[in-house]
């Protein structure tokens, strides 16, 4: 078994990341055999399709690098690296735009979500995003890849794609990639607003709790986190159409390993005045250890930079010989 995934450097991790994908990927990590393997890579070339400046870029892959270990990525027993230091994903995913066709990605709706009616002032990197996808998956023959539902269209296209390339050049390349949908893994919605998902790019910092955030500020978030005026119910079918309501409930039973229904009944009949500190307790000593591991991780860059360098030597050293069969199928000589 061998499993992929990526995460955008955003340069801030936080509850909606650690709780939607991180935790999750820290689990499949400790639960490998010796057999099996975990690549989890920082998704850097992916994040031209948006500008950044350079010195901004550096940074947050490396915060992000100093955040995944923090939250319990082993580089020891993980694969992790960013991907520019492996340039076989540009290579392949150049390789892949020769098989991948024009119809397969303009039926991709995140494409069409992102750039709205500017299609003509998107770039061509956000059009062609899901081919270095692909090419990020195939190049690894990833047997498992985990992924939420907004991705699972775009590992349908890399099974497309490498399905189209074995059999126009008559191999067996590439691994045919199958989803891993955590069932643990939790949908955080904004603090502000709870039909909208917890997210870097929102305008209000207090929509979010970061990675950064300290003792105090999570408390301050939690306590003014949007909610309703109706004390909680006796089970979870009772916060039916109560978002911000439903979201704290979840965070609670996320971090607590337990059920929502359990949660409720704990604190039935009580209001959020109640509920809300006790939240905040919980988020505070959970992310209290990662924030301090974090903090000092992301002022020593010499040691995060020899993390990734060692991560993409061992992802090179399993990418190349993918890399290669696949110019040599396409009789591109080297």
């Amino acid at each position: 078994m061998r499993v992929l995934s990526g995460i955008q450097p955003t340069g801030n991790l936080h509850l909606g990341n650690y709780l939607g994908a991180i935790r999750n990927w820290v689990r499949m990590q400790d639960e490998m055999d010796s057999d099996s393997q975990c690549f989890f890579f920082l998704a850097d070339m992916h994040s031209i399709t948006v500008h950044e400046g350079r010195e901004a870029r550096i940074r947050n892959v490396r915060d992000m690098a100093a955040a995944l270990v923090a939250a319990g990525i082993d580089p020891d027993r993980s694969v992790l690296f960013n991907q520019a230091r492996v340039p076989a994903h540009a290579e392949l995913c150049w390789l892949l735009n020769g098989t991948a066709r024009i119809g397969w990605l303009n039926r991709m709706t995140q494409f069409k979500d992102k750039v709205g009616k500017d299609r003509e002032g998107a770039s061509i990197g956000l059009f062609v995003y899901p081919v270095l996808q692909a090419a990020d998956i195939l190049l690894y023959n990833a047997t498992h890849v985990p992924v939420g539902e907004d991705q699972k269209q775009h590992l349908e296209l890399a099974r497309d794609i490498a399905t189209k390339f074995n059999t126009d050049f008559g191999v067996d390349l590439f691994t045919m990639p199958a989803p891993i949908i955590p069932k643990e893994s939790a949908r955080i919605m904004s603090l502000r607003d709870g039909s909208a998902k917890m997210s870097k790019s929102d305008p209000s910092d207090m929509s979010r709790i970061n990675l950064t955030d300290d003792d105090d500020a999570i408390m301050q978030k939690v306590k003014k986190a949007k909610t309703d005026p109706e004390p909680l119910p006796e089970t979870a079918e009772g916060l039916a159409g109560r978002p911000e309501a439903n979201n704290l409930v979840g965070i609670f039973a996320t971090l607590t390993g337990r059920t929502p229904d359990a949660v409720c009944a704990d604190f039935a009949g009580k209001g959020f005045g109640a509920f809300k500190p006790a939240l905040g307790e919980v988020l505070v000593e959970t992310l209290r250890p990662i924030r301090e591991r974090f903090l000092e991780l992301r002022t020593d860059d010499a040691a995060l930079d020899a993390i990734l360098d060692k991560g993409a030597a061992r992802a090179a050293a399993a990418a190349e010989p993918t890399l290669r069969a696949a110019y040599d199928a396409m009789g591109l000589m080297r």
